[in-house]
């Protein structure tokens, strides 16, 4: 019996004793108020229960080190030793030796923590890091800076002070500019940029005439009104004498629309023209940009650093740490020394550094000892994909490792998300070998990033006049041991962004 149960037991027998008591005196009347008193003496013991996590300084900084990407890892390194006058990078060509220090003997205390654990739910207790932002340090390195990139309406308007217009003009220039998104088509109408312009002394036919000159710009087939102007814009700045010029612009300019499934000689034969003409059409079309605007202002490369490589060595795959990433750290023997030799103020300062590099230094360990085992987890599960590519994806979920390395899914979302594998096969984050389960007609569990690798390697490989519905590519997909419904087919072909087979149909 615990204590708690032992004193409840004894708090209501007392209480019982008294009501008996006062019950055979014949006191009830003279205690009448206090019988509620009395009743509730058998209620006032309550057992109040509750669970709180406390975190030490160096458990958040074992978590934070661990939802870290590469990027802010070295970021958070740099600034510590710059910090910390006793921890430094140890060289290569040092030993292992100068790595091990006691810090038993130096940083003893009573308040000591043990070793960190990383493992526990975070959610609630810490937010997820965001990129730190530089400081004034960072910002005055202008060598690092990548130069502004050049957006859309920039290089229109660089092209629009090489060109003469009058002051009207131009200022119509500028709202047909404005009027133009990222694919460089436009979202009004020459009506509506006339009523917005708001000029009494500038007709509707000047700002056609403004917008037909605009037209002309780099890249070819900007400001079109749709697809099929712009596809003509292109056509017309080609040379005259490019093969199949003049039936292409008729073939998108009266049937572009039935270009996908209307049958070749019944093309050619509305076009006045031979199926070997009609064929070097449609090829000269496919060689239009059929969204010149994209080209320009495209998105800045972005580069990662690799946390893990994957390597395979005598039959058998083998996960490393990017020693960039993990540079070994030390702490300095002669800031340590001090501890004997030093004033007491002196003393006092080396001990709590020293405490702090300890601290850094084991959150450090922890953190790749933790992303180590993740991504050989995730490795041995994904062997399939490394061998064969992404149709080899075996089903995994963030319970399947957590379970296996005994961590709790949030570590292992946080050990998973912003780090990268280098592979034979690529570079890819780890939450990419990441697949959803799809449960097949036959009762087994098939990845779907396999699925749709599937997918897209049958539809590549497809007849383009006769191509396959889903239907026919989930029998395809079943003579692959891979079981699934049609109407799952059609969920990943959107996703994929393939059209359906009607869309897909071409003449040659």
């Amino acid at each position: 019996m615990s204590l708690i149960s032992l004193i409840r037991l004894i708090w209501l027998k007392r209480s019982n004793f008294l009501a008996n008591f006062f019950a055979r005196h014949r006191w009830g009347d003279t205690l009448a108020p206090y019988r509620a008193i009395i009743r509730g003496m058998k209620q006032a013991l309550q057992l109040k229960l509750g669970q709180q996590l406390a975190l030490t300084p160096q458990l958040q900084q074992a978590i934070k080190l661990l939802q870290l990407s590469t990027v802010d890892l070295q970021q958070i390194i740099e600034e510590t030793l710059e910090s910390n006058a006793l921890l430094e990078r140890e060289s290569e060509s040092e030993q292992p030796e100068n790595v091990e220090l006691d810090f038993a003997e130096a940083t003893a205390s009573e308040d000591d923590t043990e070793d960190l654990a990383v493992d526990t739910v975070w959610e609630d207790v810490l937010p997820s890091s965001a990129p730190p932002t530089p400081g004034p340090a960072a910002e005055a390195d202008f060598s690092e800076q990548d130069s502004e990139e050049e957006s859309l309406r920039d290089h229109l308007l660089w092209q629009l002070n090489l060109t003469r217009f009058s002051d009207t003009d131009r200022l119509i220039a500028i709202a047909l500019i404005d009027a133009i998104d990222s694919d460089g088509r436009l979202t009004q109408t020459a009506e509506d940029i006339h009523t917005d312009l708001g000029l009494e002394d500038v007709d509707l036919e000047e700002v056609i005439a403004v917008l037909h000159r605009l037209q002309h710009f780099e890249p070819p087939g900007i400001f079109a009104a749709d697809l099929r102007e712009c596809l003509l814009i292109q056509l017309r700045q080609l040379p005259t004498d490019t093969p199949c010029r003049d039936v292409a612009g008729a073939l998108v300019s009266r049937h572009l629309a039935q270009l996908p499934t209307a049958p070749p000689r019944q093309l050619a034969r509305k076009l006045r023209a031979s199926e070997s003409q009609l064929d070097g059409a449609i090829q000269l079309i496919r060689s239009l940009d059929p969204t010149p605007g994209a080209s320009i202002g495209s998105e800045q490369t972005e580069y990662v650093t690799p946390d893990v490589f994957v390597r395979l060595r005598d039959g058998h795959w083998q996960v490393e740490l990017n020693p960039e990433v993990a540079p070994r750290l030390r702490v300095n023997d002669h800031y340590v020394a001090m501890l004997s030799d030093g004033s007491a103020a002196d003393r006092g300062y080396v001990k709590e550094q020293l405490q702090e590099a300890r601290w850094f230094m084991k959150s450090l360990q922890s953190r790749n000892e933790t992303l180590l085992k993740v991504a050989a987890k995730i490795v041995e599960h994904q062997r399939a994909f490394l061998e064969i590519g992404e149709i080899g994806m075996k089903p995994l979920v963030l319970a399947d490792i957590a379970a296996e390395v005994d961590l709790h899914e949030s570590t292992v979302s946080r050990a998973t998300t912003r780090k990268y594998m280098h592979t034979p096969r690529g570079t890819f984050e780890l939450k990419y070998f990441f697949s959803s389960r799809v449960t097949g007609d036959e009762g087994d569990d098939i990845a779907s990033t396999a699925i749709k690798a599937a997918i897209k390697q049958l539809v590549a490989e497809e007849d383009v006049r006769k191509p396959l519905s889903d239907a026919k590519l989930c029998a395809l997909l079943k003579e692959r041991d891979m079981t699934v419904a049609r109407r799952t087919i059609a969920k990943y072909r959107e996703q994929l962004a393939i059209p359906p087979s009607n869309e897909r149909k071409r003449l040659n």
